[in-house]
Formats: C-alpha cells, structure tokens, sequence
C-alpha cells in the first residue's frame, strides 16, 4: 500500500497504459479520478478497478484536446478532495505518417492532444500540489523522444515538446517539493501498438506477425512489454521511493532504444 491515502488523476485510463497505471495505483491504496473520451468505456473501468481492489473512484468523460472538458476535470478533483498527490498526464497518440502526409488542422490537433493536453491539466491542478507542498507530476510520452520512430512525425515532435515543458517545470516546482518526470513506453502490448503494426503492415504487404518479428528482433529482451511492467515503473515515480528524481525521462522498452 505505497500510494495508502493519495489521491491520483490519470488521463486516458479507459485503457492500455493509463488503465494499467491506474489499477496499480488503486492495488496500492490510492483514490482515483479517471477520465477518458468515451464515457461507457470511463465508467466500466472505474466499476472493474472498484470490484479488484474496493477503491475508491470517480470516473469523468474527458476530452483532454478540448480545454472545457479539462476545466471540467479540475473542478471535480478540487470539489471532491480538495487536495491532489499524483498527476498522470496521458492521451492518446497523433495519427501516423511521414510529413507531407499532414496538413496545418492535422498538427494543430496533435498539439493540442499531445501538448496543450499536459500544459492546461497541469496548470489547473498544480495550485493543490504547491498548497501542500509536494506532488508527483508523470508524464507518458514516447521512446520517439530520444530516438524518433519512423512514420510517426506528429509524435516524435509534440512529445519532444513535453519534454521541454517538463525539464522546466521540474526546475520550477522543486522548491514545492513537487517532482516530474516523463515516462516513455516502446513497444508494449497495447492497442496503439498494435494498431501502429497494423498500418506498417498495410504499408509494406507484410503480415502482423512479420512487422511484430521485426521489432521483437530489435529488443534486447526479445519481446513486447506487459503493461503492468510499464505501470510498475510509474508506481515507483508516484511513491516516496523516487524522493531525488526529477527532469528525468524513464523509458521502458526492454532496451529498443540505442540511444544515450
């Protein structure tokens, strides 16, 4: 019960990474407020990670691109518990492709899923984080931010932009005890993943076992990651246990990335 008494935001958590990310924190005794766009989806998470583990949770139909919904999820967060520990700031990924595939609507779209997303959640939610002085702010973004991943142009440059943001807050925030740190999957086991194997398999006329068979011999350890593997890593960020990490970037991919 490391997260005993806390309470955690996470965005996107009908699903994939944020779901996971979500229910390890409720196993490990935190509250929760979950968002995501489809609101049956939201809600039958919630009720799913309720039956699991008896915590307790509030569930909100979130459009993280639309600056409504996120004011929204912060008047809900401040109205039921008045204080927040853990922010998880997620969202869904930018459509693939190369550059000449995207007009100007297509990356302002990417900016404001992938970007303004963490710039307004944060910035409505960090009051509660400096009255108590300290916080966990983790960000999911993408291995591309260290090594950018061919056709997903949108990704590899919004994210790179979180980065930014979140090397700068960290400086800022410290002073309030207030950490963050972005987290980066490769490939893990998820429906963007296998979505993105998809459409490189459309690409190329290879099967999804092919263009799977190619990544996995790319991976040091020889296979996708669980999402629990990936959750347990934003589990140790959340807890006291990361008490001197800050402006960092965790990427979980098995040892995909050759990169420093």
């Amino acid at each position: 019960m490391r997260l005993h008494g806390k309470t955690a935001v996470v965005t996107a958590a009908s699903k994939g990474l944020g779901k996971g990310i979500a229910l390890k924190f409720a196993q490990e005794g935190a509250r929760l407020v979950i968002a995501s766009r489809n609101e049956a989806n939201i809600q039958a998470t919630a009720e799913e990670i309720r039956n699991q583990t008896k915590a307790e949770v509030i569930a909100l139909a979130v459009d993280v691109a639309r600056k409504e919904d996120i004011d929204q999820l912060v008047h809900t967060v401040q109205a039921n518990f008045g204080a927040l520990d853990i922010l998880v700031n997620n969202a869904g990924g930018p459509p693939a492709g190369s550059f000449l595939d995207f007009d100007d609507e297509a990356w302002q779209n990417a900016f404001n899923l992938n970007l303004m997303s963490v710039v307004r959640v944060t910035r409505g939610l960090l009051p509660l984080m400096m009255k108590q002085k300290s916080g966990r702010i983790i960000n999911i973004t993408s291995g591309g931010v260290k090594q950018p991943i061919p056709n997903l142009i949108l990704s590899n440059a919004i994210r790179a932009a979180v980065n930014g943001v979140s090397k700068t807050l960290a400086t800022e925030l410290a002073p309030y005890g207030i950490l963050v740190n972005n987290l980066a999957p490769g490939r893990i086991d998820t429906d963007r993943v296998r979505e993105l194997d998809q459409i490189t398999a459309s690409k190329t006329g290879a099967s999804i076992e092919q263009v799977k068979g190619t990544w996995t011999q790319q991976i040091p350890l020889g296979r996708y990651g669980e999402v629990e593997e990936f959750a347990n890593v934003a589990l140790f960020l959340a807890s006291d246990e990361s008490s001197y990490i800050t402006g960092q970037i965790y990427v979980v991919d098995g040892g995909l990335l050759k990169a420093y």
